[in-house]
């Protein structure tokens, strides 16, 4: 049985879920996991060769076959300090990059976390992305960071990272194709004043996710006298943004549920009363919650931008405006008009090539293409 190395720097979210389907899906494989706690987000990107050796000395200093990382652990640190895994063939998978994300008032410039996935994607054999939006912004976050430099850089460095790139996405683990659907009248038309149309905004209550987007599109959805039911879930953090308590303090009469949803199977069973799940994000390397939900059998309600463009069919995506939340509201809530007067009952199904049972083939692919590299 080939032993890999499994490592995940910042194990929250999406990579706890993927870690967890490679687990499982993949068990013909002796895995060794290592993962570091989701918090000190600064410290754990540029820190987590110092945390590793600190806590796993004894298990970085093992045989291995083949290393999968994410692409917060600094690889090429790693290596040069550990001896044992230098020549260990290895994959990093990005499940996003640091070139891409949204920059905010309150963050001061710093090219650290840049370099870490720079140096990491220089040191790997194979470089995997959940997404064709985090594989090219990040190739060309690169490239821009390249020109920036006063001398002695690489240039077109992306060509390099290309020819040992491909896209994966994260699975969905395949029980979301069993969700029955409790909900079995038709989506509500938009004309009938009477059945409400159940709504679920599902990501992290964080800016990037535009909260202020979210909080345009219900206002628009009351301007048109829309009869509507929220349900606004996902993890919170210290700080809130505010748009969130204005949420609950205008349209308290409209939410069913608020707040982060922590029993699997309570979260299964509203997924499986919605009719639309929405999505309002300014940033997205993937969006796996808009991915599950789909999977239960909602409709999916996205913008026309960032990962979205490759994952869900257009007649599903609004017009993007990122210059002008108003209008973006506005496109928002026409293109759910079209979705509910004409509902599709193709894309769940569709969706199953997605799932853990198709797309472990290709991450088997990835890891016997290593296996190859150890053996010569």
């Amino acid at each position: 049985m080939a032993k890999g190395l499994l490592l995940s720097a910042y194990d929250a979210g999406s990579h706890r879920y993927w870690r967890k389907g490679l687990e499982k899906y993949l068990s013909e494989y002796d895995w060794t996991v290592i993962a570091l706690p989701a918090r000190f987000f600064s410290w754990r990107i540029r820190g987590n060769p110092i945390s590793f050796l600190a806590q796993y000395s004894a298990e970085l200093s093992a045989d291995y076959d083949f290393i999968i990382a994410t692409s917060m652990v600094d690889l090429a640190t790693l290596k040069g300090i550990t001896p044992s895994l230098a020549s260990v063939p290895s994959l990093i998978y990005f499940h996003e990059n640091q070139f891409e994300y949204p920059k905010t008032k309150n963050q001061t410039a710093s090219i650290e976390p840049q370099m870490v996935n720079l140096y990491s994607a220089m040191s790997a054999d194979t470089l995997i992305f959940n997404s064709e939006f985090n594989r090219d912004s990040f190739f060309a976050g690169v490239d821009q960071l390249m020109t920036k430099l006063p001398d002695y850089t690489v240039t077109r460095l992306s060509k390099q990272f290309a020819a040992k790139s491909s896209v994966i996405p994260v699975p969905v683990n395949d029980d979301w194709f069993e969700v029955v659907r409790l909900n079995n009248r038709k989506i509500a038309s938009a004309i009938n004043k009477d059945v409400p149309i159940k709504i679920v905004w599902n990501h992290r209550w964080e800016y990037d996710k535009g909260p202020g987007r979210l909080l345009g599109f219900i206002s628009e959805l009351q301007a048109r006298d829309v009869v509507f039911e929220l349900n606004i879930v996902g993890e919170a953090f210290r700080q809130v943004p505010a748009e969130f308590n204005e949420i609950e303090r205008r349209f308290g009469e409209n939410i069913k549920t608020f707040g982060y949803v922590r029993d699997a199977q309570a979260y299964k069973a509203l997924l499986a009363q919605c009719d639309i799940v929405l999505s309002t994000a300014i940033h997205e390397f993937q969006g796996i919650s808009v991915m599950e939900a789909v999977s239960a059998g909602c409709l999916p309600l996205v913008p026309d931008r960032l990962s979205y463009q490759a994952l869900i069919p257009e007649q599903y995506r609004y017009r993007s405006n990122i210059n002008s939340p108003e209008l973006e509201s506005v496109s928002a809530v026409d293109r759910l008009f079209e979705i509910i007067s004409a509902p599709s009952t193709t894309i769940r199904s569709d969706f199953q090539r997605y799932g853990w049972t198709i797309l472990v083939e290709s991450y088997s692919t990835a890891i016997k293409a290593l296996l190859k590299r150890s053996a010569v």
